[in-house]
């Protein structure tokens, strides 16, 4: 009895954690809809903004065809796009990197962000 009580909490627990920051891509793709007047995710069509194909492991500041900020570039140096990082980012956009273009805010709620990040893990690869 007491193995299968630790078993179910375990369960339980894995079931929990996969849940918190996971995020749903059908959900973020609404949240793109807050993104999609500047960014694209197909490969080079640059818009206001550049591209977001392929971004994920690439260096910010960085992408084919698009003329980044002085302060994208800088930030960008020693960086990598990873889904931390951009977590971090785009809750507020322009106190993470002085000197940027985006002229956007950024996403206040957690969740909208862990949706539209697992939206563009999978739209962007």
């Amino acid at each position: 009895m007491k193995i299968i009580g630790i078993s179910l909490v375990t369960l339980l627990l894995a079931l929990s954690a996969q849940q918190a920051g996971a995020g749903d891509p059908k959900k973020g793709m609404r949240v793109f809809n807050k993104c999609k007047a500047c960014h694209a995710v197909v490969a080079g069509k640059n818009k206001v903004g550049p591209s977001l194909h392929g971004f994920f492991g690439r260096q910010p500041g960085t992408a084919p065809k698009y003329r980044f900020s002085k302060g994208m570039k800088k930030f960008g140096e020693g960086k990598k796009w990873t889904k931390e990082l951009f977590l971090a980012y785009i809750e507020k956009p322009r106190k993470m990197v002085k000197g940027t273009k985006m002229a956007f805010p950024g996403l206040r709620k957690q969740k909208d962000r862990e949706n539209l990040t697992a939206y563009l893990l999978k739209a962007t690869k």
